[in-house]
């Protein structure tokens, strides 16, 4: 049986993801998310690895956690934890005010999602999507499918042009960290994710 590495420090980290960067450890093609760590907190003394909690696409930028907590981050990208994450979305295509809400509705009810690459075609949970313009919305799911939310709109007749994650778990997308950048999350922020867990136990009491 593999050995559990569980680190004695719980760190946690928010990155405005650049796009171009990838969610591996190691990759020939492109800089991945984990470059800009130093080793000392890449691997805690224990063993225990910073790892994303989830993953973006390459070309998708915005919000991404880090930690080396294997219970949250586990229950943070479990399906039936049913975690809020939500995307603001520019289209190829402009969109009337009649179809807006019918692009709604049907997000909203599920689709069939088409398939790409090694996955076949696939059922999406359902997403709601806000509307800021004709081109573009924000669009908020549970489910963590392979590019669900480009796929999502392929259903509907239209192509993702750009993808920026904004919110997750209930937290929001630092503004002030340039592309590439990260930050320790603020006890606040810490607390909030953690007491989203049915069996969370303040410290201290």
């Amino acid at each position: 049986m593999r050995k559990k590495h569980i680190a004695e420090k719980k760190l946690y980290f928010l990155m405005n993801k650049a796009p171009g960067t990838v969610c591996s450890t190691v990759s020939d093609s492109h800089k991945t998310v984990y470059e800009t760590f130093p080793e000392e907190i890449l691997i805690s003394p224990e063993g225990a690895k910073l790892h994303t909690v989830g993953r973006l696409d390459c070309d998708t930028e915005g919000l991404l956690l880090f930690t080396n907590d294997g219970k949250l981050s586990n229950f943070l990208t479990r399906p039936e934890s049913k975690i809020q994450k939500t995307y603001l979305a520019e289209l190829e295509f402009p969109v009337s005010r009649q179809n807006q809400q019918e692009y709604a509705r049907r997000s909203k009810a599920g689709l069939v999602l088409p398939a790409e690459k090694k996955f076949p075609e696939q059922k999406s949970g359902g997403a709601e999507i806000q509307w800021l313009s004709d081109k573009k919305c924000t669009i908020t799911l549970t489910e963590g499918k392979f590019h669900e939310v480009k796929r999502i709109f392929l259903a509907l007749g239209n192509k993702v042009l750009f993808l920026k994650r904004i919110k997750m778990a209930g937290l929001s997308l630092d503004e002030k960290l340039p592309l590439g950048a990260w930050r320790s999350l603020t006890e606040e922020e810490i607390f909030a994710l953690k007491s989203q867990q049915p069996d969370f136990v303040p410290s201290g009491l």
